[in-house]
């Protein structure tokens, strides 16, 4: 049988080698590219598809994964009547033909049978509680059960502060350092106390706020990325990050303790983080890391904390909802913001709703149903519905599918979304400010006044969420006296005397120091991000695949806005039934403890990307480039095609393993780097298409070998060494496993996604 050769990188520039059995892709087709590849790599030895059902020891992995991906046969990638291929992990690929290149030792070997695609049964762990952090843009909180009475979900204590007139269960995110960098406050405190300092010395104080979007708009997500403070500090993101994580920890345990008879140790406590489900598998192990940092777990213990994706969450918990605990938006015709009755304004059954939440405020305990709530038993087996999370800073889209009896759901399509959460509706106001008052003179007041452009923004987002369609009165936002003071003294003139040159009639000015903004305006600050949202939706539901949604659930903070309620009822109404729980801000934080107590939950995801590594394949001429040809040995190898490991939107069940086989070529050899790639395409047959881009890499650390005595290989001397890596595919993240086939040892294997 033929060798395939898999070259990956090394520190010891070492090679492996790898066998394959089924051999059973297209043809690649010709792609031109004038470079080549670096060399500077190892060959690997890949497993064929027949049998392997040893287990290695688990090995504790920080690796996030933005979505899950499924198993897809290595022998699959290739042409079955084609010579050798070699898998190349290079990223960096020179210009020219790579035809005089002498380094690339590649040795035979005959590795031990490999496995098929299997399905591993989730271990349970005799965990005591489950507490979830819900980390969102604009508010986080926390929450817990107890394992031997999952149905009651006991929320975090209300903090002292808040605004006015507002039902604020979490805090806001916003956290404050001091002028040595090290941590004061958090939420309402860091809020509170920073608005109080004196502008002179606020300067010098680190304030962040809303600062987990950093995260999902940085392309070059690592360990050193900064934040940067109101006052233009900057800071590692992952030790703000961790400042948070380190807070919520901390209160937390006090109430977990609070509430338990027994002492608490910290392997009995499960932790879940929330992330949006279109964040890139690098921010996914970003937040893991912190959650290290912070002392949550142990690296050592990686099994102790989960990532819950945000709508996932949400679809969970909406499993359990009873038909009084919902707002049914397709049962409430509505022309121009009112009942078709006139009676009442189109939010009040939802004003209704709040109220009585906020009356029951005081217990912070939730009942959940033990099996499945009414509204589910509307639906049948194979019933699709489409939860859309509209929260502070991003829209997460997912679609799932029943499967009953057993209440599983099914992932039917790869998650989406984007940035168009509410504060899209906060930077239209800024740049409202800015058409009046002059960009120049925001950006100086932001800098100067740091402490002060937090109070305007905090009295924006209090009107903001009073908004409502056919509000007739307009909405007055207090500007601090500090903005008028500074405005006078910067332009010479006042406020009203810049609303008048500005020509801008939807604004007035207050005698009592208030901008008023009209109905129009309103209209004109939430139309671009809510056209985004109901787009995005409107463009799901025409997939082939999501055809046919009898429920839309809108969950998240934003989606207890009546402007975004009402534009999706009038333009969805029609298609499908329209439903928001009554707790909508607190549905996800819900539905995370519920994911923490049965993480099988979920049993189909879809991967949202395409993943693999390169391969070299035998050069054939006409077929393949001449700028990939490379020469080893006076064979001709193509360089860097892409050997999928799964393929984007591929469906993937909880739990699906693939294994590969390694072994390093030289003797000695400590450690083996194998580079990952991804594209959000599968119409790719090399890894330097554009859209191709190198996303991780797994590392194998290798053990000092102790090989039987007299063992031989195929060629008659000592026998090569193979290590047997299995990746798990189908949770939140990807798992890594290996063992030492000649010591029947597990190694230490981890995937970066955050290394540069």
């Amino acid at each position: 049988m033929p060798a395939t050769l898999v070259r990956i990188s090394s520190t010891e520039n070492g090679w492996m080698e790898k066998k394959e059995v089924k051999r059973s892709q297209k043809t690649p087709q010709q792609h031109p590219r004038n470079r080549r590849p670096d060399m500077r790599q190892l060959s690997v030895l890949p497993s064929s598809q027949e049998e392997r059902r040893r287990k290695g020891t688990k090995i504790c992995v920080a690796a996030a994964l933005r979505r899950t991906l499924a198993p897809v046969k290595m022998a699959d990638a290739l042409d079955c009547s084609s010579p050798p291929v070699s898998i190349s992990a290079s990223l960096s690929v020179p210009s020219s033909p790579a035809t005089s290149r002498n380094d690339c030792s590649i040795m035979p070997l005959t590795p031990s049978p490999s496995p098929r695609v299997e399905v591993r049964p989730r271990m349970t762990c005799p965990f005591l509680v489950v507490v979830a952090i819900d980390f969102g843009t604009t508010s986080s909180g926390y929450a817990f059960s107890f394992t031997q009475d999952s149905e009651a979900i006991h929320m975090m204590k209300r903090w002292e502060g808040g605004d006015p007139g507002v039902a604020n269960q979490k805090s806001p995110t916003c956290l404050l350092l001091t002028p040595d960098l090290r941590f004061h406050s958090f939420g309402f405190a860091a809020r509170d106390f920073y608005h109080d300092l004196d502008p002179d010395e606020a300067w010098h104080w680190l304030y962040f706020d809303k600062f987990k979007m950093k995260i999902h708009s940085t392309c070059d997500l690592t360990m050193e990325t900064e934040l940067e403070a109101v006052n233009g500090r900057k800071v590692r993101a992952i030790e703000v990050f961790a400042h948070a994580l380190r807070f919520f920890r901390e209160h937390a345990l006090k109430e977990v303790k609070e509430q338990s008879s027994c002492v608490m140790e910290g392997e009995e406590i499960r932790w879940v983080i929330t992330v949006p489900a279109v964040w890139r598998q690098p921010a996914k192990q970003f937040m893991r890391e912190a959650a290290y940092l912070a002392g949550l777990v142990s690296p050592d213990c990686p099994e102790q904390l989960l990532i819950a994706l945000e709508p996932e969450a949400a679809s969970i918990y909406c499993r359990k909802l009873r038909l009084h605990q919902v707002i049914d938006l397709s049962l409430q015709p509505i022309t121009n913001g009112v009942d078709v009755n006139g009676s009442r304004p189109f939010d009040s059954s939802f004003r209704q709703a709040r109220e009585q939440l906020r009356r029951s405020r005081h217990s912070r305990t939730f009942m959940v149903e033990s099996g499945t709530g009414e509204l589910w038993s509307e639906l049948q087996t194979g019933d699709k519905y489409i939860v859309a999370d509209c929260g502070g800073g991003t829209v997460d889209l997912t679609v799932h599918q029943i499967e009953q009896p057993q209440g599983t759901l099914k992932e039917l399509y790869k998650a989406s979304g984007g940035p168009y959460g509410a504060v899209g509706v906060d930077l239209a106001f800024e740049a409202m400010l800015c058409q009046i008052f002059g960009e120049d003179f925001i950006q100086s007041f932001k800098d100067k006044r740091p402490a002060a452009w937090v109070d305007l923004t905090i009295a924006f987002e209090a009107r903001k969420r009073t908004a409502a369609p056919g509000r007739a009165n307009a909405l007055n936002i207090s500007l601090p006296f500090s903005f008028i003071d500074y405005y006078k003294r910067h332009r010479g003139q006042s406020v009203e005397a810049a609303l008048r040159r500005s020509n801008m009639n939807i604004v007035k000015w207050s005698s009592q120091g208030m901008l008023r903004l009209t109905q129009e305006a309103m209209n004109e600050l939430f139309q671009p991000t809510i056209s985004n949202i109901v787009r995005h939706i409107d463009e799901l539901m025409s997939k082939p695949e999501v055809q046919g949604v009898r429920f839309l659930f809108l969950v998240g903070g934003f989606a207890e806005s009546p402007m975004l309620q009402r534009a999706v009822q009038k333009a969805l109404g029609r298609a499908c039934r329209i439903i928001i729980p009554h707790d909508v801000g607190l549905t996800i934080l819900k539905g995370a403890v519920l994911f923490g107590l049965d993480p099988t939950v979920v049993r189909v995801r879809r991967c949202p990307l395409t993943y693999g590594v390169g391969v070299l394949n035998r050069f054939v001429e006409g077929r393949h480039p001449r700028e990939k040809l490379l020469i080893k040995d006076d064979r001709e190898w193509c360089t860097d095609i892409l050997d999928r490991f799964v393929s984007v939107d591929q469906s993937v069940a909880l739990g699906e393993v693939v294994r590969r086989s390694y072994t390093p070529a030289r003797r000695g050899q400590r450690k083996i780097i194998i580079n990952i790639y991804c594209s959000t395409t599968d119409d790719v047959t090399y890894i330097s298409d554009p859209g191709v881009r190198k996303c991780g890499m797994i590392t194998l650390d290798l053990p000092e070998p102790s090989p039987p005595a007299g063992t031989l290989g195929g060629a008659g001397g000592p026998a090569r060494r193979e290590i047997r890596a299995t990746m798990q595919f189908g949770d939140t993240e990807i798992k890594v496993t290996a063992m030492d086939v000649m010591s029947k040892r597990s190694v230490k294997a981890s995937i970066d996604f955050l290394s540069n």
